[in-house]
């Protein structure tokens, strides 16, 4: 998919859960490649401000562009090449309050597509999966170097795959034969560790240890928890995020979509902040129809008091 045909999820929902306004300040956390931010820009106008935040250097740099002309004043953009993780130390460094909040936990459809990249084995490539490519770990750093029952235990915890002793058991004998470098050959050899009949499901029987390395090279649950334990203080104190401030965050699976849950409603109960939907907003069939990324998406969203 080129980067014309990026499609950002649940458009017309995050639009409507974050209301934007003219002159706000939008905090894109994942810019990808500026498709939420630049339509939120529109509404924006040069009065506005949008704070885009990515692992991706390049990506990072084809969002800024993209927003500047979408929001009518370039300069009234600020490109922060860091994981959202830090968010709430860099706004307040830059004196910088959020209006809205956004966070779509996916990735830009450039990273997924492209091979080098390492995350997908659709197409044979390095066994990489950093989001950003200057990161001291790659997944084949962690398939060569791991016990077998850290493995295991990583396998089990972020791809949450039941037979994640056996598909350690397997790498581990494997990779004494020869080293795992490859997206082919590590999905090949998980692939051995399922039984014959388990194979046939209606995912690759790779696919979970893809999500778990993945995970774990760019330490994706512990850079969500702690953008939402920023969302909680700030819920408080209103530093970087303002008094009536609004916040989307879009999921993908449950153990991203869990603490989101969980911390949303925190907030809630504590009368800090009013949750915009009772429950998690899916993607339309016509959406499901047009792009398949979709099907998985799930968007909660809220206002702070």
């Amino acid at each position: 998919m080129s980067e014309s045909a990026h499609i950002p999820v649940l458009m017309d929902e995050v639009l409507a859960a974050l209301d934007p306004k003219p002159g706000q300040t939008l905090v894109d956390c994942t810019a990808g490649l500026g498709g939420h931010s630049s339509r939120i820009a529109q509404r924006l106008g040069p009065s506005g401000r949008v704070v885009l935040f990515d692992l991706d250097a390049g990506n990072l740099a084809r969002a800024t562009e993209t927003v500047g002309v979408a929001l009518g004043d370039p300069a009234r953009v600020v490109p922060i090449h860091r994981s959202f993780a830090w968010v709430e130390r860099e706004l307040a460094q830059r004196g910088i309050t959020g209006d809205l909040l956004l966070a779509d936990l996916g990735f830009a459809s450039n990273q997924m597509d492209d091979p080098q990249r390492g995350f997908s084995f659709r197409q044979d490539g390095p066994l990489d999966m950093r989001l950003d490519p200057s990161g001291p770990v790659t997944a084949a750093d962690l398939i060569a170097q791991l016990p077998e029952r850290e493995l295991a235990d990583l396998i089990f915890r972020y791809g949450e795959d039941r037979l994640s002793r056996r598909i350690a058991r397997t790498i581990v004998e494997e990779r004494q034969k020869q080293p795992m470098s490859t997206t082919g050959r590590l999905a090949s050899v998980v692939e051995q560790a399922y039984p014959p009949a388990a194979r046939r499901g209606p995912i690759h029987a790779a696919t979970r240890t893809f999500q778990a390395l993945r995970i774990a090279v760019n330490d994706e649950i512990g850079n969500l928890e702690s953008l939402l334990a920023a969302i909680v203080r700030q819920s408080e104190s209103h530093e970087w995020l303002s008094a009536g401030a609004r916040v989307a965050i879009i999921s993908f699976h449950s153990l991203e979509d869990r603490p989101v849950k969980q911390a949303f409603a925190q907030l809630a109960s504590s009368e800090r902040a009013r949750l915009i939907h009772r429950k998690p907003v899916f993607a339309s069939e016509g959406e499901i129809a047009r792009n398949a990324r979709s099907r998985s998406a799930r968007l909660r969203a809220l206002e702070l008091l």
